[in-house]
């Protein structure tokens, strides 16, 4: 699988603390920072799969601070030079990171960890029902498997 335009990995620094970890999330420095809507989390289970989803205004910036989760992105916007692709990546504590995914492609994901399997994202907007559009998982086809 190649690399799909505009999805950028961002390595994010773990601090070892004795009393408790300190892990970042994202900095207004952050060359993927454009600006601030909202913070969610979202929690999915293990083996389970949530989307297909694309924003049309949304810049989301995903890390997995417990669990391990699957993202998998597909670009089908006309003038990409992925169109076509996917992207997978599997995002935990082991590979933490930051993954900011543009407007326009679309992305699912799955728990992977028995347990918790948390998403932060740090939106560039407030969430709007509007820009967002969602297909069932059998309209892209994927092996989740």
């Amino acid at each position: 699988m190649d690399k799909i335009e505009g999805l950028v990995l961002t390595p994010l620094k773990i601090i070892d603390h004795p009393l408790g970890n300190i892990m970042h999330g994202m900095k207004a420095s952050d060359e993927t920072y454009k600006s601030f809507g909202e913070a969610y989390f979202s929690f999915v289970n293990c083996g389970s799969v949530k989307g297909w989803k694309l924003h049309t205004k949304m810049i989301l910036n995903l890390v997995v601070p417990l669990g391990e989760i699957r993202f998998v992105a597909f670009d089908d916007r006309e003038n990409s030079k992925t169109k076509g692709q996917f992207q997978e990546i599997i995002l935990s504590r082991n590979n933490y990171q930051k993954l900011t995914v543009p407007p326009g492609v679309w992305l699912a994901f799955q728990g992977r960890s028995q347990g918790e399997n948390l998403l932060l994202n740090m939106a560039s907007i407030e969430h709007d029902p509007s820009e967002a559009i969602n297909k069932s998982l059998e309209e892209i086809q994927y092996d989740w498997n």
